[in-house]
């Protein structure tokens, strides 16, 4: 067993790795978006990976999701938890609260989401889009670390890199969304692509635009409750690592099997 980490703000130091050391790769599907750092927490072995860069200069539509996800999978990383700024589309999903995101909506476009677009075609089932393990264990630690965290929810992820319209803020509340972020599609379709299991815990960092009695989201808004908030991921992900365990026949490590025409 091998985890995955995807994020940055502090994931990426190397002081939380026991034997760290920083690894330049390069993919069939081209340059991941930083080097890897590899080490140990609590004896596991962690593959760290910063989606938008060491000093996130790749925006959400150009971040090579496909070089990600394989760089992690030709380490061996069976499973990958990753965090992810949002904002909120729910009252009470407050700034600095987590959420253990359960479903997604694709309002992205033009993003490669799969790795089967020459000779094969994979239909990968997307019901049940996060690893069930996975999110338990990030549920349950977050409530032992006593962080204010919500079980489940469902992410809309636009394309970005702009915020939304007040408009379309509403029409997400509409649809059910519970939170709003730019980068968890297609990370997660392409890990169940790839056989690794994926969960994501999204860090609410504003209410969007459709909360009229609050300041507009601007990115000083996001990055001040983000910064306050970074360690507390780290503490998460730390603290729960030693809680996942193996399961080869989980679903995110077996759908692929059955999903490919040649």
């Amino acid at each position: 067993m091998k985890i995955g980490i995807i994020g940055g703000s502090g994931l990426e130091d190397p002081k939380i790795l026991k034997d760290a050391k920083e690894i330049n790769v390069d993919t069939k599907f081209g340059k991941p978006s930083s080097p890897l750092t590899v080490g140990k927490i609590d004896g596991i072995d962690v593959v760290i990976l910063s989606r938008h860069g060491r000093k996130h200069n790749i925006h959400p539509g150009k971040v090579n999701y496909r070089a990600n996800i394989w760089a992690l999978k030709e380490q061996g990383v069976t499973h990958i938890i990753a965090s992810s700024a949002c904002g909120s589309l729910r009252e009470e999903i407050k700034p600095g609260d987590f959420v253990v995101i359960d479903q997604f909506i694709d309002r992205t476009h033009g993003r490669q989401s799969t790795f089967y677009d020459e000779d094969n075609v994979a239909h990968i089932p997307m019901a049940e889009p996060f690893c069930n393990d996975l999110r338990n264990a990030l549920f349950e630690t977050a409530k032992e670390l006593k962080f204010k965290v919500h079980e489940k929810g469902t992410v809309v992820t636009i394309q970005g890199p702009r915020f939304s319209s007040r408009a379309e803020s509403h029409m997400f509340r509409s649809w059910k969304a519970d939170v709003i972020n730019m980068s968890t599609v297609p990370e997660c379709v392409l890990a169940r692509e790839a056989g690794i299991c994926y969960a994501v815990v999204c860090m609410s960092t504003d209410y969007d635009c459709w909360h009229e009695s609050e300041e507009s989201v601007d990115i000083q808004m996001v990055l001040k409750t983000f910064k306050q908030n970074a360690e507390k991921v780290v503490r998460l992900f730390i603290k729960a690592i030693p809680k996942i365990k193996d399961n080869p026949e989980c679903y995110c490590r077996t759908d692929i099997k059955g999903a490919v025409i040649s």
